[in-house]
């Protein structure tokens, strides 16, 4: 039973299918840390609940969250969910990686949550690249204006460690494809 795939199972409940494995998620997306355990236990029988705060803690994009006895994830969701997020008033730049068969409609639309709760950007030229190669190997890098989003009243949210979390962001936003 490897780390990374029962966090990726970890990341299917928690952000688009917890009824799926009977758990009823509260408004801010927070179910028991016992009951995902069990949800996890049907997939893979070894998993216990320190196994599950080691991979929260091991996690390098902080996609979780434990408070209180409860576990949600701190972004992607597919359903509406109510976070309350940090405000990221600091960021100048950030980068969101996606195929180059986007760029055209993207730089017409500007980018859009496409099945998501919020856009999905990065502090980290790095990680855009790398999240964006999950849907394509030919990809481009976009620099996005965080000054741009706020003078627009979009708000930027701190969603993980290098993970920001934004409506949308309007073409006019965005300064550069690389």
């Amino acid at each position: 039973m490897s780390r990374r795939r029962v966090s990726r199972l970890m990341a299917y409940i928690l952000r688009h299918s917890p009824e799926e494995f009977g758990l009823k998620p509260d408004e801010e997306g927070f179910v028991p840390l016992d009951e995902l355990v069990k949800a996890l236990q049907t997939v893979y029988p070894g998993v216990t609940e320190e196994f599950v705060r080691e991979i929260v803690a091991r996690d390098s994009k902080g996609r979780y969250e434990i408070r209180d006895g409860k576990i949600r994830a701190r972004y992607g969701h597919s359903f509406k969910v109510k976070l309350d997020h940090e405000e990221d008033t600091e960021s100048r730049f950030l980068y969101h990686g996606t195929p180059r068969r986007n760029l055209g409609r993207i730089m017409r639309e500007g980018l859009r949550p496409m099945g998501r709760q919020f856009v999905h950007l990065s502090t980290s030229r790095e990680e855009a690249i790398e999240t964006g190669r999950r849907h394509g190997r030919n990809v481009v890098l976009l620099i996005i204006d965080a000054e741009c989003l706020r003078r627009k009243g979009l708000r930027v949210y701190k969603a993980g460690r290098n993970v920001r979390i934004v409506e949308r962001v309007p073409p006019e936003c965005i300064t550069l494809a690389v």
